[in-house]
């Protein structure tokens, strides 16, 4: 009876027993059948590592798991996987099912250990998974399954995201997201294939020189011309400009923002939410936010004639961006306090009841506020604060005309802002945030 066989004639789903495998040496034994020559068995074993690893079955005993799993690293699974991928055809059923169980083997590992990660791509992942994406063929759950594997990959992990700039994965990104211009998806599937690149893409730009990759990609021309065809993509294409553009690292691609006539774009969507936004999951708010996190990230970064264009803006039409702005700031000022009246209620109850308000209650609490809109709250403040201490008298005067008409005043904004300067840059470095801190506090004094 061959190996095979007799292992799948094991308990599979009794994971306590995993231990058995690993100390019989038929892990080993099932990952030097990855390299056999004919086809056949390779899928075979990589079926039932499939099975073995299934997450759901290996989250029934944590103990046995990680000695599975252990051993799988310690036998370079990935690196074996990888190379067996290399030959699969998939024009053949069997074969292209082989490729679907070696993409579920390796999401059941990095699922029940995130770090395992960071070797997948080291190991030859990253590269075969580009290539696959980039292939000349048609769409199948293949490809969605590689643009699921990717944005895996990439999350929180910059050592993925720095080799897949090496590996010119960002024009690749660009590349495949480039087919969405003009066209939208055509089935549910190949969306979700969609927002798995958007995704990668994002995760990709949380790193400096993966900017400027994107910059050279022409990456800024191909967003501004999905805001302006009204597609799908259209909300993404808003969500990576933002991440692009964002801190003072997004400076150049802010700049080219401007020369490519990007205000022209993304203006309009700031005056006017879209309405068709229902079919790409996108909430009225999260697309407020990203316009105006993007108008923000002008304003901190412009310098000379592009900031002097940016902010002539504002005077256009008798200030009716202001106005925007101003009725923008009022919407999420009485979100945010209708958060923070609950919120006290039920710290109030809290108290009478004797219970004690720790940490992580207090970053619950804050978390309701930031759903609520603070974040918002406090971009909106912030490009008030900008406009205002920018030589243009005309938009100052609008900002305190309508707040003397809503009985508000300039004190509620400062307040706004002061605790903005107080949570900015976390997870930055200190010299960030201080540099921003100050900012915010210059804009403070004058405001």
């Amino acid at each position: 009876m061959t190996l095979y066989k007799r292992c799948t004639l094991l308990p599979l789903y009794q994971t306590d027993l995993y231990h058995l495998l690993v100390e019989l040496n038929a892990v080993q034994s099932l990952l030097g059948l990855l390299g056999h020559e004919n086809s056949d068995v390779c899928i075979a074993v990589v079926d039932l590592l499939q099975e073995l690893t299934d997450i759901d079955t290996l989250h029934e005993s944590e103990e046995g798991a990680q000695v599975l799993i252990d051993a799988l690293v310690d036998g370079q699974v990935i690196a074996l996987l990888v190379q067996n991928l290399e030959r699969l055809d998939e024009t053949v059923k069997e074969e292209a099912d082989g490729v679907h169980n070696t993409l579920a083997i390796i999401e059941n590992m990095t699922e029940f250990r995130p770090e395992i990660c960071t070797e997948a791509a080291q190991q030859g992942l990253l590269q075969w998974l580009l290539k696959r994406l980039k292939a000349k063929m048609p769409f199948d759950a293949n490809k969605l399954y590689c643009s699921e594997i990717l944005a895996i990959l990439l999350q929180n992990n910059d050592d993925t995201r720095e080799l897949l700039g090496e590996l010119d994965g960002i024009d690749v990104l660009l590349q495949q997201l480039s087919v969405f211009k003009r066209h939208d998806p055509s089935t549910a599937e190949e969306q979700e294939m969609m927002e798995n690149l958007f995704d990668g893409l994002c995760s990709c730009l949380m790193l400096s020189s993966n900017r400027e990759r994107f910059l050279k990609g022409e990456g800024l021309q191909l967003m501004n011309l999905m805001l302006r065809e009204k597609k799908m993509s259209r909300c993404s294409a808003l969500r990576v400009l933002d991440h692009a553009m964002i801190g003072p690292e997004g400076s150049d691609n802010c700049h080219k923002f401007v020369d490519i006539l990007g205000l022209r774009t993304i203006f309009p969507l700031f005056m006017k939410s879209p309405k068709k936004m229902k079919k790409t999951g996108v909430s009225e708010k999260e697309h407020e936010e990203h316009v105006c996190s993007i108008l923000a990230s002008l304003l901190r970064n412009l310098r000379g004639q592009q900031r002097t264009r940016l902010l002539s803006k504002f005077t256009e039409n008798d200030c009716e961006k202001v106005d925007r702005l101003m009725e923008l700031y009022f919407k999420y000022l009485d979100a945010v306090r209708v958060a923070d009246k609950k919120i006290e209620g039920e710290k109030h109850d809290m108290v009478r009841r004797g219970e004690i308000l720790d940490d992580d209650l207090e970053d619950e609490f804050y978390l309701r506020r930031l759903d609520a809109g603070l974040f918002l709250l406090q971009l909106l403040c912030y490009i008030i604060a900008e406009i205002c201490n920018s030589n243009l008298p005309q938009v100052r005067q609008r900002v305190m005309q309508i707040l003397t008409m809503r009985g508000s005043s300039i004190k509620i904004m400062r307040h706004v802002l002061k605790e903005y300067s107080e949570s900015i840059g976390d997870g930055k470095s200190a010299e960030f945030r201080e540099s921003e801190q100050k900012r915010i506090l210059d804009l403070l004094e004058t405001l």
